[in-house]
């Protein structure tokens, strides 16, 4: 009898999935995803799943099936995984290859995460589809001018606005009516046995997967905060401070400082030199250049973040890398910015006394390197 109510369940799962569309399959199987991601990164979860259903024609494009890529993300200078080639704007273009799906949704999160050009949609609320998708086309991550009216009808058409202000807590219940939905598409197409499998053989599927749901909820738990955070990339410019967002230190002087990565700093005004800066606050001149990455004093321009302690062996959590979009800038001005050493950035990295950042690069500011991602 319990192998007969077994198999009439799958049988409706299957029926259920086969009524939905492929857009609402694919809605249902990666939302969870989405709304992990909007915690972690701040991407407004329906804009992950409309440029999902968008790129990867809702997971049946060749890059989507051969190579796990949702989101048609090209290889990029930094890349050093498994690759693809595909014409798209250009003949024979690179794309990546991801070994899960999952792979691909969270290197779409940190692609806007973590590139200055996209940094100003993290200014939008969650909420606001409409300016995520317009900033989208703005900065450049589509050519075609339509690319913002089809991501915010995929919105409006499917409702995945509602998922813009899903709790946390119900991720849970969204991931299992995804692993539902999945195994009846799976029988659907002929992938999976209708027959009820060995006992041996259900006991250990049983056993892994609440092996992975435990090991879901733990990364859940230490990753995720329950509140969509601020844009980790909505940080001043290096001569643009926004005082008003910056924690006040109390200095035996009138002079304010702020704090940046937990370090105390101050901006210089016109006419300062580290000498000087230094002299104010009780600091010797090797002090506040070693504090600074320094090796001899140089020319202070107004408005230049100077350290009055020592950097942090690592940026704050949630800003894990930074992708160079400017040749311009000097490995010693990105540690400057995020508040980090510059021989642990070296360090983290393995990059070498005379590295010079160039479009493209991935500066890993917290943890270590991976050499194959």
């Amino acid at each position: 009898m319990r192998r007969l109510i077994i198999t009439v369940v799958v049988g409706l799962m299957a029926v259920v999935a086969s009524a939905q569309s492929p857009i609402e399959n694919y809605v249902v199987q990666w939302a969870p995803t989405a709304v992990k991601e909007m915690y972690r990164s701040g991407v407004p979860a329906s804009i992950t799943l409309a440029q999902g259903i968008l790129e990867s024609r809702y997971g049946l494009s060749t890059l989507a099936a051969d190579g796990n890529n949702h989101f048609g993300i090209k290889c990029h200078k930094d890349w050093t995984g498994k690759k693809q080639y595909h014409d798209d704007d250009a003949k024979g273009e690179c794309f990546r290859v991801y070994d899960t799906a999952e792979e691909s949704f969270r290197d779409h999160s940190d692609f806007l995460r973590y590139r200055d050009r996209y940094k100003f949609l993290f200014d939008f609320e969650t909420t606001d589809y409409k300016s995520w998708a317009y900033g989208l086309k703005k900065a450049g991550y589509a050519t075609d001018p339509g690319y913002p009216g089809k991501l915010i009808k995929y919105i409006e058409d499917y409702k995945l606005y509602e998922y813009d202000t899903m709790p946390l807590a119900g991720v849970e219940n969204l991931q299992e009516k995804a692993e539902a939905v999945e195994e009846a598409i799976e029988i659907k197409e002929g992938k999976k046995d209708k027959e009820e499998p060995k006992q041996e053989a259900k006991a250990a599927k049983k056993a892994s997967k609440s092996a992975r749901k435990a090991k879901r909820k733990a990364a859940d738990v230490e990753e995720l905060t329950g509140k969509i955070p601020e844009s980790p990339l909505a940080l001043e410019e290096p001569k643009r401070i926004d005082k008003s967002q910056l924690e006040e230190f109390k200095f035996s002087l009138s002079r304010e400082a702020y704090s940046k990565n937990g370090v105390p700093f101050v901006t210089s005004v016109d006419g300062e030199s580290y000498a000087s800066i230094a002299s104010r606050y009780g600091l010797f001149l090797k002090e506040i250049l070693k504090y600074n990455d320094l090796t001899a004093s140089r020319e202070l321009p107004p408005g230049t973040v100077v350290y009055l302690q020592a950097k942090k062996k690592q940026s704050q959590k949630g800003l894990d890398k930074f992708i160079v979009e400017d040749d311009s800038q000097s490995l010693w001005e990105i540690c400057q910015r995020f508040g980090v050493k510059m021989s642990s950035v070296r360090k983290m990295n393995g990059f070498d006394a005379g590295y010079q950042p160039s479009e493209g690069d991935t500066i890993v500011l917290r943890g270590n390197r991976r050499i194959k991602r």
